[in-house]
Protein backbone atom coordinates (compact mmCIF):
# COMPACT_ATOMS: atom_id res chain seq x y z
CA UNK A 1 0.00 0.00 0.00
CA UNK A 2 1.18 3.49 -0.75
CA UNK A 3 1.20 6.08 1.99
CA UNK A 4 -1.34 8.86 2.34
CA UNK A 5 -0.34 12.26 3.70
CA UNK A 6 -3.04 14.46 5.25
CA UNK A 7 -2.88 17.99 6.59
CA UNK A 8 -5.40 18.85 9.29
CA UNK A 9 -6.14 22.22 10.85
CA UNK A 10 -6.53 22.99 14.55
CA UNK A 11 -9.92 21.83 15.82
CA UNK A 12 -10.52 19.39 12.96
CA UNK A 13 -11.69 15.89 13.75
CA UNK A 14 -10.55 12.60 12.32
CA UNK A 15 -11.92 9.16 13.04
CA UNK A 16 -9.49 6.29 12.52
CA UNK A 17 -10.72 2.72 12.97
CA UNK A 18 -13.59 4.01 15.12
CA UNK A 19 -11.49 6.25 17.40
CA UNK A 20 -12.22 10.00 17.25
CA UNK A 21 -9.17 12.29 17.24
CA UNK A 22 -9.31 16.09 17.52
CA UNK A 23 -6.25 18.07 16.44
CA UNK A 24 -5.09 20.96 18.63
CA UNK A 25 -2.51 22.26 16.17
CA UNK A 26 -2.02 22.16 12.43
CA UNK A 27 -0.86 18.65 11.79
CA UNK A 28 0.57 16.75 8.88
CA UNK A 29 0.30 13.02 9.23
CA UNK A 30 1.12 10.02 7.12
CA UNK A 31 -0.96 6.85 7.07
CA UNK A 32 1.29 3.95 6.13
CA UNK A 33 -1.18 1.09 6.57
CA UNK A 34 -4.77 0.37 5.62
CA UNK A 35 -7.19 2.10 7.98
CA UNK A 36 -10.85 3.07 8.01
CA UNK A 37 -10.87 6.84 8.43
CA UNK A 38 -12.82 10.00 7.75
CA UNK A 39 -11.83 13.56 8.57
CA UNK A 40 -13.15 17.09 8.56
CA UNK A 41 -16.36 17.67 6.63
CA UNK A 42 -16.62 13.99 5.69
CA UNK A 43 -17.79 13.26 9.24
CA UNK A 44 -21.51 13.70 9.86
CA UNK A 45 -22.63 14.15 13.47
CA UNK A 46 -25.73 12.15 14.45
CA UNK A 47 -27.85 15.29 14.87
CA UNK A 48 -27.14 16.28 11.23
CA UNK A 49 -28.75 13.04 9.95
CA UNK A 50 -32.14 14.76 9.70
CA UNK A 51 -33.29 13.96 6.15
CA UNK A 52 -33.61 10.76 4.11
CA UNK A 53 -30.32 11.21 2.21
CA UNK A 54 -28.45 12.27 5.34
CA UNK A 55 -29.73 9.22 7.24
CA UNK A 56 -28.38 7.03 4.43
CA UNK A 57 -25.01 8.80 4.63
CA UNK A 58 -24.88 8.43 8.42
CA UNK A 59 -25.75 4.71 8.22
CA UNK A 60 -22.99 4.16 5.64
CA UNK A 61 -20.60 6.19 7.79
CA UNK A 62 -21.36 3.86 10.72
CA UNK A 63 -20.81 0.88 8.43
CA UNK A 64 -17.40 2.30 7.50
CA UNK A 65 -15.86 3.71 10.69
CA UNK A 66 -17.89 2.14 13.47
CA UNK A 67 -16.84 -0.71 15.72
CA UNK A 68 -17.50 -4.22 14.38
CA UNK A 69 -21.08 -4.54 15.69
CA UNK A 70 -21.83 -0.95 14.74
CA UNK A 71 -20.66 -1.59 11.18
CA UNK A 72 -23.10 -4.48 10.75
CA UNK A 73 -25.98 -2.39 12.15
CA UNK A 74 -25.02 0.54 9.93
CA UNK A 75 -25.05 -1.59 6.80
CA UNK A 76 -28.40 -3.15 7.73
CA UNK A 77 -29.87 0.31 8.36
CA UNK A 78 -28.50 1.57 5.04
CA UNK A 79 -30.19 -1.28 3.17
CA UNK A 80 -33.59 -0.30 4.63
CA UNK A 81 -33.07 3.46 4.16
CA UNK A 82 -31.91 3.07 0.56
CA UNK A 83 -34.89 0.86 -0.26
CA UNK A 84 -37.28 3.48 1.20
CA UNK A 85 -35.52 6.33 -0.63
CA UNK A 86 -35.61 4.47 -3.94
CA UNK A 87 -39.34 3.78 -3.51
CA UNK A 88 -40.07 7.48 -3.02
CA UNK A 89 -37.81 9.06 -5.66
CA UNK A 90 -38.73 9.86 -9.23
CA UNK A 91 -35.08 9.94 -10.33
CA UNK A 92 -33.69 6.91 -12.13
CA UNK A 93 -30.22 8.44 -11.75
CA UNK A 94 -30.60 8.67 -7.97
CA UNK A 95 -31.71 5.02 -7.83
CA UNK A 96 -28.67 4.04 -9.92
CA UNK A 97 -26.29 6.00 -7.67
CA UNK A 98 -27.82 4.37 -4.59
CA UNK A 99 -27.54 0.91 -6.16
CA UNK A 100 -23.85 1.56 -6.81
CA UNK A 101 -23.39 2.89 -3.27
CA UNK A 102 -24.94 -0.23 -1.76
CA UNK A 103 -22.94 -2.54 -4.02
CA UNK A 104 -19.77 -0.77 -2.86
CA UNK A 105 -20.81 -0.97 0.81
CA UNK A 106 -21.66 -4.66 0.56
CA UNK A 107 -18.22 -5.25 -1.03
CA UNK A 108 -16.67 -3.54 2.04
CA UNK A 109 -15.80 -0.45 0.02
CA UNK A 110 -17.72 1.94 2.24
CA UNK A 111 -15.50 4.91 1.43
CA UNK A 112 -16.69 4.72 -2.19
CA UNK A 113 -20.25 4.24 -0.94
CA UNK A 114 -19.93 7.45 1.09
CA UNK A 115 -18.64 9.37 -1.93
CA UNK A 116 -21.75 8.30 -3.85
CA UNK A 117 -24.05 9.07 -0.92
CA UNK A 118 -22.60 12.60 -0.70
CA UNK A 119 -23.87 13.20 -4.23
CA UNK A 120 -27.40 12.32 -3.12
CA UNK A 121 -27.09 14.55 -0.01
CA UNK A 122 -25.87 17.51 -2.09
CA UNK A 123 -28.77 17.14 -4.51
CA UNK A 124 -31.33 16.74 -1.74
CA UNK A 125 -29.91 19.84 -0.01
CA UNK A 126 -30.17 21.85 -3.22
CA UNK A 127 -33.77 20.73 -3.80
CA UNK A 128 -34.71 21.57 -0.21
CA UNK A 129 -32.80 24.87 -0.25
CA UNK A 130 -30.40 23.77 2.49
CA UNK A 131 -26.75 24.59 2.86
CA UNK A 132 -24.72 21.43 2.48
CA UNK A 133 -21.51 20.74 4.35
CA UNK A 134 -20.52 18.75 1.27
CA UNK A 135 -20.76 21.63 -1.23
CA UNK A 136 -17.04 22.38 -1.32
CA UNK A 137 -15.96 18.74 -1.57
CA UNK A 138 -16.84 17.83 -5.13
CA UNK A 139 -15.92 14.34 -6.18
CA UNK A 140 -14.39 13.74 -9.62
CA UNK A 141 -17.15 13.47 -12.20
CA UNK A 142 -19.79 15.19 -10.05
CA UNK A 143 -20.41 18.22 -12.25
CA UNK A 144 -23.03 16.59 -14.45
CA UNK A 145 -24.05 13.79 -12.14
CA UNK A 146 -27.28 15.26 -10.79
CA UNK A 147 -29.05 18.53 -11.54
CA UNK A 148 -27.94 21.10 -8.99
CA UNK A 149 -30.89 23.44 -9.27
CA UNK A 150 -34.01 23.34 -7.14
CA UNK A 151 -36.08 23.41 -10.35
CA UNK A 152 -34.88 19.88 -11.11
CA UNK A 153 -37.19 17.01 -10.30
CA UNK A 154 -36.88 16.24 -6.59
CA UNK A 155 -35.27 12.97 -5.62
CA UNK A 156 -37.68 12.48 -2.73
CA UNK A 157 -41.20 13.56 -2.08
CA UNK A 158 -41.35 16.37 0.41
CA UNK A 159 -44.72 16.89 2.04
CA UNK A 160 -45.55 20.38 3.23
CA UNK A 161 -46.07 20.51 6.97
Amino acid sequence: MSTLVLELRPGEMMIVNGAPIRFRTKTRLELTARARFLFGKQIMAPERADSPARRIYFALQSAYIGEEAERARGLAAAVVLVREFKESTTSALARDILDRAMAAAEADNCYQALKLARRIVRHEDSVLGRTSEFTDRREPGDAAALPATPSAAPLTRVDAA
